[in-house]
């Protein structure tokens, strides 16, 4: 168990499963994320070589005995070597020493060019295919734990600060007041610039970004709030009408949750990411509706707030047990604002296991203002 109380990440089996799918090339992981998977280490600077037979964190003096901590806690002291260079010219030259010859595979997709290329000159290097993105999408039992933990902090938050809505508060104030009562939980933060949309034009902005309108009486509101605990993400949005809403907000919200809980059903292992959106945009269209909604269905989630798999129409992806992810349908129209309602979910045997509870049945709103 780790000092939270929540059970080990297992992070010993994890040089080797990644080795399994190289046929003995070496590959440089530049990635944080993906830095972080393997080793735990969550230093703002470091590689990781994975070769045949050794792997090496290398990083700076800044992080010399945080990164050696990092593996001794993660059970990697035997199989990872820690090596500490002072400049950015002298860790370079650790990567190419410590890689050396031979097939050397690096992630193309976070490299600048200007670092594939210097690389190149002293290493052959090819392309990597998401490697480690790959086996990041199958949570184990301590991550899993960690992004419900999150989803909780996030839960409690929420049900705790949504009544404030009916008092006149800036979206601003909403937030902060969201966040504060997240780190006073005990997360290490919030996953994301957390959302706070309000009325006829903010709200109908998916990602808004939060700022000093005030609430008001009649507002539609979108709260889009996730917690941070060591590394891992949680993802929910909940949405409201201060005051008592209209016929037709009420009709577009009871839309937008009979879309999400649609889209619910469709997560299991087996079906295509694409399915899930399908679920809800195909409801969408057929009741008029299919101009309002302006975003994929949903991601996964994980050491990284956006990940593999997305539900889009544009994905490939078939969904697999361990899978972390969200669905979260809206509608926004200029004039009218917009709803939003997600959940973060696993992917398991059977079907989708909600990591999100707090409630969502219509009318979920708070208290009227009083006067």
């Amino acid at each position: 168990m780790s000092d939270a109380g929540l059970p080990p990440i297992g992070y010993a089996t994890r040089p080797d499963a990644v080795r399994a799918r190289l046929d003995g090339a070496t590959l440089l992981v530049s990635n944080p994320s993906n830095i972080r998977w393997l080793t735990s280490f969550g230093g703002s600077l470091g590689w990781v070589v994975v070769g045949p037979e050794r792997c090496a964190l290398i990083t700076d003096g800044r992080y010399a005995e945080r990164a050696a901590a990092d593996i001794e806690s993660a059970s990697l002291a035997d199989v990872v070597d820690v090596v500490v260079g002072t400049t950015r010219p002298q860790i370079r030259d650790h990567v190419i020493a410590v890689a050396g010859g031979g097939d050397v595979r690096a992630e193309a997709d976070h490299l600048t060019h200007a670092q594939w290329l210097d690389l190149s000159g002293a290493l052959s290097l090819t392309l990597d295919t998401g490697t480690i993105t790959t086996l990041r999408r199958v949570k184990d039992r301590g991550e899993l734990a960690r992004m419900e933990h999150a989803a909780s902090i996030a839960d409690a938050a929420l049900t705790e600060v949504a009544p404030m809505l009916a008092a006149r508060p800036t979206e601003a104030d909403v937030r902060d007041e969201l966040e504060y009562r997240m780190h006073r939980a005990g997360a290490d933060g919030p996953s994301y610039d957390t959302i706070v949309a309000s009325g006829p034009d903010n709200a109908a902005r998916p990602h808004h970004h939060t700022g000093r309108r005030t609430v008001l009486e009649g507002d539609t509101v979108i709260i889009d709030v996730g917690a941070l605990v060591d590394g891992y993400h949680s993802d929910m949005t909940r949405s409201f009408v201060v005051g008592e809403p209209t016929v037709e907000q009420s009709a577009i919200y009871e839309l937008v949750l009979e879309a999400q809980l649609a889209g619910l059903d469709a997560v299991r292992p087996g079906v295509s990411a694409r399915q899930v959106d399908t679920a809800c945009r195909g409801m969408f269209g057929d009741r008029g509706y299919g101009d309002w909604y302006l975003h994929g269905t949903g991601h996964g989630v994980g050491l990284d707030i956006h990940e593999d798999p997305f539900a889009s129409q544009a994905s490939t992806a078939e969904l697999l047990v361990g899978d972390v992810v969200t669905v979260e349908p809206g509608l926004y129209r200029g004039g009218f604002g917009g709803f939003r309602i997600e959940d973060l979910v696993e992917v398991t045997a059977t079907g989708a296991r909600r990591l999100t509870h707090l409630s969502k049945d219509s009318p979920c709103l708070p208290s009227p203002p009083t006067t």
